[in-house]
């Protein structure tokens, strides 16, 4: 029976890969254990070509979107910041690597693009699927909830 279920794995494979797009664009790979829905992988690795399109239009509300927080002051500076460093410069997507390794629902994906001047963008990323959809952590400023206190990063004191 395992030999079974790596035939089929295999043919599903050589299927998928003669699968492709007329786009002159590199399609992005994705690799994810074999017991993660491969809706799971979709759904992550269209959450970071929306963070790409996102960069390429200098597009606040999308980073925003993408990365799952209010449309607040705080996001809304932190997204210009994001894009004052790597917006507008035609990022292509040279692959994508997405990992459940922490659940279904949180894993990690790596992104390599290059832009026009053919400058490499590494970056990795934590996703999450919160009510079916997949966001990316780029934000990091996010202020803590009224009434909870934020973890402490200085050293403890004896």
């Amino acid at each position: 029976m395992h030999r079974r279920r790596l035939s089929a794995v295999a043919a599903a494979l050589v299927v998928a890969s003669g699968c492709s797009s007329q786009s002159n664009e590199a399609q992005p790979s994705v690799s994810a254990p074999l017991s993660s829905a491969s809706e799971a992988s979709d759904g992550a690795r269209e959450a970071v070509e929306a963070y790409v399109r996102a960069l390429n239009s200098r597009s606040v509300a999308g980073l925003i979107s993408v990365g799952g927080v209010e449309d607040e002051k705080w996001s809304r500076q932190e997204a210009e910041r994001i894009l004052a460093d790597r917006g507008g410069r035609g990022w292509k997507i040279k692959d994508v690597r997405i990992q459940h390794d922490m659940g279904p629902d949180v894993g990690s994906a790596r992104l390599l693009a290059e832009d026009r001047a053919r400058k490499s963008l590494r970056d990795t990323f934590t996703v999450t699927r919160e009510k079916g959809t997949w966001h990316l952590t780029v934000f990091t400023g996010q202020p803590a909830e009224p009434g909870k206190e934020s973890a402490a990063t200085d050293d403890p004191r004896s």
